[in-house]
């Protein structure tokens, strides 16, 4: 599996013959990019979902299906956007890859503050993307995007979270209001020291960074 980080949680996805790009919101400055099978969003907020960046992606590639829950699919009807829903624990098989939805909701960032619909999803039957949450998947995950920076988490929740994954190989997502260096390096350092003596190795991916897995 390879895999792009273009910044905060819009990850590109190669494995097989397939192409995923992931929650391509308002953080992130997507370069011209073509031949894209699927996009997933994971839920509403901005950060993670931009209509006028997804009608730019969906020029360039007119043939790319959009799969996500209610809550978004009511944001993507308003400007027009045809999606394909997918519910929790359903798994679709797109070129081979089987695509999973984990999980309902997101994260609380303050309890008076309402909850919007969240999945996470299993690519491959390896990598896991949780979105905004802490969700635990029921199947083995190889590889996990590891939320590192937001209103709704502290970093021991998110080293706690990939202690309980338990996965090979974990790299940061969520991190794009970190983006100089000297803000991110307790995000990176700190899960680091921890989780590598526990196996659980951490691959330090910036904006830009292209790794193999």
């Amino acid at each position: 599996m390879k895999i792009t980080k273009f910044g905060h949680c819009c990850l590109l996805i190669e494995e097989g013959d397939i192409r995923i790009l992931t929650d391509p919101g308002n953080y992130t400055e997507i370069p011209h990019v073509e031949n894209i099978d699927v996009i997933l969003i994971s839920h509403e907020h901005g950060d993670h979902i931009d209509a006028d960046t997804l009608k730019s992606l969906l020029t360039d590639n007119p043939t790319a299906q959009i799969i996500t829950h209610e809550g978004v699919g009511r944001v993507l009807d308003e400007a027009g956007i045809a999606y394909t829903l997918i519910h929790d624990a359903e798994t679709q098989t797109i070129k081979g890859i089987d695509i999973t939805s984990y999980g309902t909701e997101h994260a609380c960032v303050y309890h008076d503050l309402p909850v919007v619909q969240n999945t996470g999803f299993l690519i491959a039957k390896k990598l896991f993307f949780p979105g905004d949450s802490f969700f635990m998947p029921s199947e083995k995950v190889e590889i996990l995007a590891l939320p590192v920076a937001a209103p709704w988490l502290k970093l021991e929740e998110s080293i706690d979270y990939a202690k309980k994954v338990a996965p090979k190989v974990v790299f940061p997502i969520h991190d794009g209001m970190l983006r100089q260096d000297h803000r991110i390096t307790p995000t990176r350092k700190i899960p680091q020291a921890i989780l590598d003596p526990l196996d659980i190795e951490y691959r330090d991916m910036g904006e830009g960074s292209v790794e193999e897995f």
